[in-house]
């Protein structure tokens, strides 16, 4: 036990943490106890970015939420240790040379267990050099770049490498297979009929076509559907290309799109403006099992909004159109919650990627009631919600 004062105790423990991270055998250390009522505990681990080290503090908030803060390892990192060792009553160090414990009691007493021993450790044994957790570790995706679909689609290259170029389109695709998997529980088993509707250039179509043929081993019949003959028929070339003969895309406006068979997954990437509701509408009609849709730009209710209670907001135009981008997606939701689905607002890629990286989700209740309570209750929250938005004369005609 440590006979020094209480500053040298903690400013002990934080040098020693400070060691150990540059000496990369540190494990972590844990800081329980917190002053902080809100706090859990912290969690300091070493973490590697960009070939840089850091210690990163995980911070457990009572209410669930989890929250970061980094300490570089410069020449104020002690500094900022110690400020935050203070905060707390009790601190665990888990090295690869040993622990030790920092302990305040209730009445005040500070006690430093186990430090002379680690310090001894550190200063006769070899260096013990630990891997830090690195913030760079490669991503296990689904697909991995050796698809053919994605040789054919300019993705990647004949060894299967992803062009540089081609890398956030690459995680964009394999984020929304990891959205499909969530709610593949949800679906038909070995068996799936697939609508992408507004498909454009069709890297989904041809990525959820090849997870379920390919991967899952399903049985799939699906159909993409767009306004571009030049882009259905280079897509049909390239299917029949592939092989996926399950696989067809036609030239049609959805509206006049009728499938011989129902869909139970219906998927659209990034169908401008009031595409986007055609495609929820059909599929709401359809009542598809799941509807994955991430809307494009948003400019219907940006010339239809009418609520004073928000000039505030809508007085500034660059505000206006993120307000009504918010809004509008939210109204969708809404109307899909009135007609009998569970809805999510997802990030479906990083926006520093791309802006358009709202992914909406919805998942049809099979036990619904359209007459119950819980449906008008819903629908009158998506009037009620519209009306808001436009004005007590709005037209229900709008599209969303």
């Amino acid at each position: 036990m440590s006979e020094n004062t209480p500053r040298d105790l903690l400013e002990n423990i934080s040098r020693l943490i400070l060691s150990a991270a540059n000496r990369q055998t540190l494990r972590k250390a844990v800081f329980s106890k917190p002053d902080d009522k809100a706090l859990q505990k912290a969690v300091l681990t070493l973490r590697e970015s960009k070939s840089k080290r850091f210690l990163q503090a995980e911070y457990f908030h009572k209410d669930n939420k989890v929250t970061h803060k980094n300490i570089n390892l410069d020449s104020n990192a002690e500094k900022s240790l110690y400020e935050m060792a203070e905060n707390f009553s009790q601190i665990n160090l888990l090295t690869a040379d040993g622990d030790c414990e920092y302990r305040c009691s209730a009445s005040g007493k500070k006690v430093l267990l186990g430090a002379e021993k680690l310090e001894k450790r550190m200063e006769y044994t070899a260096e013990k050099l630990l891997s830090p957790i690195s913030n760079n570790r490669e991503k296990k995706y689904i697909l991995n770049g050796s698809e053919q679909f994605l040789k054919y689609l300019d993705v990647s290259d004949e060894n299967g490498r992803v062009y540089d170029r081609r890398q956030p389109k690459f995680r964009q695709i394999n984020r929304f297979l990891e959205l499909i998997r969530d709610v593949e529980d949800k679906l038909p088993k070995s068996e799936i009929r697939i609508c992408d509707l507004c498909c454009g250039k069709s890297y989904l179509s041809f990525a959820v076509y090849h997870y379920f043929s390919v991967v899952k081993g399903y049985t799939v019949s699906m159909t993409g559907v767009d306004l571009k003959p030049d882009v259905v028929e280079r897509c049909n070339k390239t299917a029949q290309s592939l092989g996926f003969d399950g696989l067809e895309f036609i030239c049609k406006d959805i509206n006049d799109y009728h499938p011989d068979v129902l869909p139970s997954l219906v998927i659209s990437l990034h169908a401008c403006d009031i595409a986007t509701d055609l495609v929820l509408t059909k599929a709401a009609e359809w009542k598809t099992d799941v509807i994955l849709s991430t809307p494009c730009c948003h400019h219907e209710l940006n010339h239809n909004i009418n609520c004073p209670e928000l000039s505030f907001i809508t007085d500034h135009s660059m505000l206006r159109q993120k307000l009504c981008d918010a809004a509008t997606d939210a109204l969708r939701l809404c109307r899909l919650e009135a007609q009998g689905y569970t809805v999510t607002a997802l990030e479906l890629i990083d926006p520093d990627e791309t802006p358009k990286n709202i992914m909406l989700r919805a998942v049809r209740k099979h036990n619904f009631d359209e007459n119950s309570k819980e449906a008008k209750k819903a629908y009158e929250k998506y009037l009620s919600a519209k009306k808001f938005l436009c004005g007590k004369d709005f037209d229900e005609k709008l599209h969303f």
